[in-house]
């Protein structure tokens, strides 16, 4: 079994993933932009990114593990 990526190098690297940033985010880039890869070995995982760094890196996470960092923050 293979692990799954944890992390993308460049989130541009991720050419299908349409980056959605919060409907509370100020212009100020302060966030982070979530996207949900359709192909590669990221296909079906979350990728979080900077919205500072749009070209930096991406982490990964499960969907299951993305809704239980998020229930816990609220």
């Amino acid at each position: 079994m293979t692990a799954l990526p944890r992390n993308v190098p460049a989130s541009t690297d991720l050419h299908d993933a349409r980056w959605l940033r919060s409907s509370y985010s100020t212009g100020a880039n302060n966030c982070v932009e979530t996207a949900r890869p359709r192909s590669g070995p990221w296909a079906g995982l979350l990728a979080v990114r900077d919205s500072k760094a749009p070209a930096g890196p991406a982490l990964l996470f499960s969907p299951g593990s993305w809704a239980g960092f998020v229930a816990t923050l609220r």
